[in-house]
């Protein structure tokens, strides 16, 4: 065996082992080091340099063809290579050139990532339910021996079970966290419960004196009993539980506050990012929220390049599972630090994502989702114990996973549907999540159907040559100044306005900004109606200066970095063909579905646009660059993270989590592939349209 030596400081394990001929990637992933690769080590991206500090021809392989396309001669001479085409055979030491260390939570702090979005009216009847049954001097009495065999009461199970009935029957009926005694089912065959039996039993057995507070919270799950916690004098402050008045009568109400203390967590697993709320059950209050990039990114950046890095990795699927988990506790962590709450009272976390996402949280393949026919290993919802999965909250915590429709219509978009209201509607409504991958549902005055599209990850500001994420530093708003006749036209600058995440220097450019780009240049005429660029000489004087050369190529430069150390930024030809190439899968997704029910787009009466990415898009540049015909501009409603706010509506409503569980069977999915015609379709939207 050789050994890597990784410079970069605080990391711990900066010592690693490895068989000669593996390459440099895998070697530095499964030993829990981030390199960001997008293309999932597939060599297409050239994101995952690193900095060979002692190479020679003996310790690593030669660049290839396909990595010489991706570094400079400078980068090259000073020793930087692609990992993930780089193979290892002797002792190296290597910097990562950049802070493997950082967390997820530091990495997601500069990054723009979308929390909240739009949700309707819905009923209000959660499927966790928690009550407290204080003991009282009346319950007291029940361990008299006269009283016991009175009762034929020969165990502490009849007394718990006696004290449940008596406090649920006393319970106000107007109430609408009001259980119905007659519907309760009680597991006492739970080892958990069990011991909280026992604990009950040893407090009921001391001489209790009138200032003993002691009070049972019975936690239920659909009128399931899942947990008893058992609270007295001694650990009342220990759980946290800070409404009780110390002072209070052992029959007064100040113990049954405690009930209060009753939350869930809703959480979106989205291919780039991952947004959790903290919401109060008892009081339908959403407390707090926080977001992160998924940690999985650094494997893959799409669904198709994480289950290829599965397959070339026998450590894939662990790598995968590992990272979410990981990223859901310590957003629970926060969650729960930022209200002053303990885990232990969080009894539900609500999980929307897509198909691919699901499986990997399950630690389940999701290889036969990559391959045709594309069949995912379950569909269903999923009810879970939170331990099975190592999430850190109550003990006996369930983790309720959303259903979803197809291989790539997923749970998350099920989500959408319901927040929606597409399945009532009487109107003709498109319903588009623009990302990654591309999800479409038509609601025709309620029928549905959806496709799925493989938009790419040039819409994410990857695979662009000046291409980052939604972070500070990166362009998201981009416009043309106006020509002003009072002006010479023949100056060197820029006629242009940029937006700029952070407000600072660009470093690059993100997703939305892309598209605003791309809406700009056709608007202005850089660019012919098959997205080729123009010759300088061909365009409006104003415009001349943006049309440069880069590698003996045209390109358009969006801006002149006045700094000579950093690199201007600009888009490529290649650039251009990328955002063509995801807007043709996206529009002729729109058209396929439109051309089954023989309708066009003028006739929609309204397109809802979902999700991360789509929130940050105007409706001039989902017109400008084609995604959407100008004429539906007025047409366009927002509506955020549908899929958190859906999994918010599960975690209040047992009527929501029902519907979404019909609404997943209903959706007529739509295979694009198989569709006679739509090779045409795609061809034809792969143009531009001024």
């Amino acid at each position: 065996m050789a050994i890597i030596t990784v410079i970069n400081s605080n990391i711990e394990n900066n010592v690693l082992k490895f068989y000669n001929g593996e390459l440099l990637l895998n070697i530095l992933q499964s030993n829990s080091l981030k390199v960001e690769s997008p293309c999932g080590g597939a060599g297409t991206c050239g994101k995952c340099k690193v900095k060979i500090l002692n190479q020679n021809e003996n310790n690593v392989s030669k660049p290839s063809p396909e990595e010489l396309k991706y570094l400079s001669e400078d980068e090259l001479s000073s020793g930087v290579r692609l990992s993930c085409l780089t193979y290892v055979y002797d002792d190296l030491t290597v910097d990562l050139l950049h802070d493997a260390n950082l967390s997820n939570n530091e990495e997601s702090s500069s990054h723009k990532i979308l929390a909240d979005g739009y949700i309707p009216e819905f009923n209000y009847n959660p499927n966790i339910m928690k009550i407290s049954c204080p003991i009282t001097k009346d319950t007291l009495k029940m361990m008299d021996i006269e009283n016991l065999t009175n009762k034929n009461i020969k165990t502490f199970e009849e007394i718990f079970l006696k004290l449940l009935n008596d406090t649920v029957n006393n319970m106000d009926k107007n109430d609408g966290y009001c259980l119905d005694v007659n519907k309760l089912h009680f597991n006492l065959n739970d080892l958990g419960i069990l011991t909280s039996v026992q604990r009950l039993s040893e407090l009921l057995s001391k001489n209790l004196n009138p200032e003993s507070e002691i009070a049972v919270d019975v936690i239920f799950s659909e009128n399931n009993l899942l947990g008893i916690e058992i609270r007295d004098n001694e650990n009342l402050n220990e759980n946290n539980s800070k409404n009780i008045d110390s002072n209070s009568d052992l029959n007064s109400d100040s113990i049954l506050n405690s009930s209060s203390n009753c939350y869930g967590v809703a959480i979106d697993i989205g291919t780039t990012t991952v947004v959790s709320s903290l919401i109060d059950i008892q009081n339908e209050k959403e407390l707090c929220s926080e977001s992160r990039i998924n940690p999985q990114k650094q494997y893959g950046l799409d669904v198709l390049s994480r289950i290829d890095f599965t397959k070339k990795n026998e450590k894939g699927l662990k790598l995968l599972h590992d990272s979410i988990i990981a990223c859901i506790n310590e957003m629970i962590t926060d969650l729960a630090k930022k209200q002053g709450i303990s885990k232990e009272y969080i009894y539900e976390v609500i999980i929307s994502a897509n198909t691919t996402m699901l499986h990997f949280l399950l630690n389940i393949d999701a290889k036969t989702i990559g391959k045709s026919p594309y069949l995912p290993i379950f569909l269903n919802s999923k009810y879970l114990k939170a331990t099975d999965l190592n999430i850190d909250i109550s003990k006996f915590g369930n983790i309720y996973c959303l259903p979803g429709v197809s291989g790539y219509i997923g749970s998350d978009i099920v989500a959408g549907v319901e927040v929606s209201d597409l399945e009532k509607t009487d109107k003709l409504v498109l319903f588009i999540d623009i990302g990654t991958n591309g999800e479409i549902v038509l609601s025709n005055h309620g029928e549905l159907s959806a496709c799925s599209c493989a938009a790419g990850p040039a819409l994410e500001g990857m695979n662009i040559s000046c291409g980052m994420r939604a972070a500070n530093g990166a362009i998201e708003g981009f416009k043309f100044k106006e020509a002003d006749n009072n002006e010479s036209n023949d100056t060197n600058e820029l006629n242009v306005d940029i937006k700029v995440i952070g407000d600072c220097e660009p470093l690059g450019i993100c997703g939305s900004g892309i598209l605003d780009i791309i809406s700009e240049i056709v608007r202005v005429g850089l660019v012919n109606k098959t997205g080729r660029i123009k010759s300088p000489n061909t365009v409006d004087d104003i415009y001349k200066n943006s049309i440069i050369e880069k590698d003996g190529k045209r390109a358009i430069l969006i801006y002149a970095n006045p700094n000579s150390n950093h690199k201007d930024i600009y888009i490529s030809q290649n650039d251009i063909r990328q955002v063509q190439l995801a807007k043709a899968a996206i529009v002729s997704g729109f058209e396929a579905l439109l051309n089954e029910l023989n309708v066009s787009m003028q006739d929609l009466d309204e397109v809802i646009v979902a999700g991360q990415f789509g929130k940050h898009l105007s409706e001039e540049s989902l017109a400008g660059s084609g995604i959407i015909p100008k004429e539906l501009k007025n047409k366009v409603r927002y509506i955020g993270n549908s899929s958190k706010m859906g999994a918010l509506m599960c975690l209040l409503s047992k009527d929501s989590r029902k519907n979404m569980e019909n609404v997943a069977n209903k959706i007529k999915y739509c295979e694009l592939s198989t569709k006679d015609g739509y090779e045409d379709l795609f061809i034809k939207a792969l143009n531009f349209n001024k």
